[in-house]
């Protein structure tokens, strides 16, 4: 809990690591209301899985133009920009009056989310560089938690009784604290770098990275996705143990993160990443015992692990060298994000057209991979 009590203690490391929370503040709210603008729009879950894609779209649509972005404005400008763009496009997908106005919305939603994700990504990178500290998996950490914080949010849909207002009150929670702390990394650029012709070994690194990424934030997904229905279909849970494979998930994902930067001095990057690779394989072999309170662990496991590998590949894609830490977080997030926006259909079609069991045992499969691509990592001695 060092890197914790490094952020809490110090509002040059609080600041950047409240951005990473306010932007699962504000999904996490936009999340929570989905069935009721299902509902208000009138359209079917075809209709809401083709407008949820121009949310992702908008995501990947930045992505190309990110680092160039964060070079040019300065990467704590733009970290800040991004957080105001994201509150703005945060109220538009609520207040949409058709499923047309809801795409277009939720596009700029995701361009927005995207922009800050990279920025936010690098700002620490280069704290961490120029302090010579680190807290980027208590960052991520702090994503979890405002992720937890909008879940909890949901207690006010009844007594709030409308979407928009309940946004703009978590807006308003988003700016205030990001307007109190923003001078602390707002001035910060990014370390340029003289440019060099471009060479392949540059680009295998971080092809690597990039396979981690994919795998480990697909996983994630699938998990989110499907824990609930394993429980109830493979293990035959009661209804009442169903969403605790997702808390068990949850939980110890904020923890491993909040853990994550004290581990990481003591062995390293790599060795992390491995770490939780061997973790995650062990969680999934409980899952598939198909034993209920097996099945619970295994998932909480699974979040241990995954907590610290996306957070690590971060950093270190961040630090090569050779590549401009805002070209090369830009793209490990696109090849996380889609990832996490791949698996769980495919996962989906194995289940429909095999089993779930089998969408798992793929799942196992991925956690070696991920373990191999570290060796890989190792051997090139990034």
């Amino acid at each position: 809990m060092k890197s914790l009590s490094l952020i809490l203690r110090n509002a040059r490391y609080f600041g950047p690591s409240w951005v990473f929370a306010s932007i699962n503040i504000l999904f996490g709210t936009w999340a929570i209301y989905i069935p009721t603008v299902k509902e208000n729009l009138g359209i079917d879950k075809s209709q809401l899985g083709i407008a949820i894609f121009f949310l992702a779209l908008g995501v990947f649509s930045i992505f190309p133009f990110a680092s160039s972005i964060i070079n040019r404005v300065g990467v704590g400008k733009t970290t800040f920009y991004g957080v105001l763009f994201s509150c703005a496009a945060a109220m538009l997908p609520l207040m949409a009056a058709n499923y047309y106005v809801l795409m277009a919305a939720l596009f700029l939603f995701g361009a927005s989310n995207g922009l800050t994700d990279i920025s936010m990504n690098t700002l620490v990178t280069e704290i961490e560089k120029k302090d010579k500290v680190k807290f980027m998996s208590a960052s991520h950490g702090f994503f979890s938690l405002g992720g937890v914080l909008a879940g909890m949010g949901s207690f006010l849909i009844g007594p709030l009784s409308n979407p928009v207002l309940h946004m703009f009150l978590a807006v308003g929670l988003v700016l205030i604290i990001n307007f109190r702390f923003k001078n602390q990394f707002i001035h910060e650029t990014a370390e340029e770098l003289v440019q060099e012709p471009f060479k392949l070994g540059l680009l295998k690194p971080l092809l690597l990275l990039g396979f981690i990424s994919f795998v480990a934030m697909g996983s994630e997904g699938a998990i989110v996705d499907w824990s609930g229905l394993y429980l109830k279909e493979i293990t035959l849970a009661p209804e009442t143990f169903w969403g605790l494979g997702f808390l068990g998930f949850q939980i110890t994902m904020t923890l491993g993160r909040f853990l994550g930067d004290g581990i990481n001095e003591s062995i390293g990057s790599n060795k992390l990443v491995a770490l939780g690779a061997l973790l995650a394989i062990l969680g999934y072999l409980l899952v598939l015992s198909t034993d209920t309170i097996l099945t619970i662990i295994g998932f909480a496991l699974n979040g241990l692990g995954f907590s610290v590998i996306v957070p690590e590949v971060f950093r270190i894609g961040g630090n090569v060298k050779g590549v401009d830490s805002s070209k090369g977080i830009a793209f490990i997030a696109g090849s996380g994000y889609a990832g996490f926006l791949c698996a769980p259909p495919i996962l989906g079609f194995l289940a429909e057209n095999y089993s779930l069991t089998r969408s798992f045992v793929v799942l196992l499969a991925c956690g070696f991979l991920i373990l191999l691509f570290t060796f890989l990592l190792k051997k090139k001695n990034v």
